[in-house]
């Protein structure tokens, strides 16, 4: 692995930019095929900026759905024709007799599948839908989620495996907040997002558990613009939607958008 290229990413990626520069070089020098557990968006972002770096190298994404947050990768050499390849994707759908299921949220779901025991990069987008649930996961995998998972928040639950081409998907529940900040500070968005002191707020920023637009963030002066999610780990994500000029008190007026 070559040096020079950990100075372009966070010290908490360099396991990942370690991995997926190997996935990469395999291709180019042993003309090899790697198709990946789901990544996020900045893995994803990694793993195309290190291809990039070889002419003989591409990589192919899905997730199921053209808005894919989390998304299998496929990493071949640039001759192999990668539009008929399996990716490897199923849909688990899930559902319930308990009208109270309904009520379940995406964290529910996380909540359920995750305590199954397998990594999270086995599971792509969740969708909660009117009438239950479809999850993206790996095809190799997908078994063994329907056939251990019978509860989702202590209610009983059914589980089917669907091709992808059956997913059904949502639409993002945003919880929407309109925010006048003394700056647009990483640091004093957030304490009001999660109504947190700003003194609060500081301990999991520097301890690394924030990141923006998936990446680590332990700076609380880093400023933010439209367009940047924002995730702290166990309180959750919020989306800036808008900064829309300032108040005559010389106060900047902020749209969240709250992961909900």
């Amino acid at each position: 692995m070559r040096t020079d290229i950990y100075e372009h990413f966070h010290p908490d990626e360099r396991d990942f930019v370690d991995k997926a520069w190997e996935w990469v070089e395999h291709a180019g020098q042993y003309h090899e095929m790697k198709l990946t557990d789901f990544l996020d968006p900045r893995q994803a972002y990694i793993l195309d900026t290190l291809a990039n770096r070889r002419g003989d190298v591409q990589v192919r994404m899905e997730g199921g759905s053209a808005n894919a947050e989390r998304q299998r990768a496929l990493i071949a050499p640039d001759y192999a024709y990668l539009d008929d390849q399996d990716m490897g994707l199923a849909v688990l759908s899930i559902t319930s007799a308990d009208q109270k299921f309904l009520q379940l949220d995406h964290g529910d779901y996380m909540g359920a599948l995750l305590s199954l025991g397998l990594k999270r990069g086995k599971l792509g987008d969740i969708h909660v839908l009117d009438d239950g649930c479809h999850t993206v996961v790996a095809k190799e995998i997908a078994d063994y989620f329907s056939l251990h998972l019978h509860q989702v928040h202590r209610m009983n639950v059914f589980t089917d495996i669907l091709p992808v081409d059956q997913l059904r998907t949502s639409d993002v529940a945003l919880q929407m907040m309109d925010l006048t900040v003394a700056s647009l500070r990483l640091d004093g968005i957030a304490s009001d997002v999660y109504r947190l002191s700003r003194s609060k707020i500081l301990t999991p920023i520097k301890a690394g558990r924030c990141k923006v637009n998936w990446k680590v963030a332990e700076d609380p002066s880093k400023m933010l613009q439209a367009g940047d999610v924002v995730s702290v780990q166990g309180l959750g994500r919020f989306k800036v939607m808008e900064t829309d000029g300032m108040t005559k008190k010389g106060r900047f007026r902020v749209k969240v958008g709250k992961f909900v």
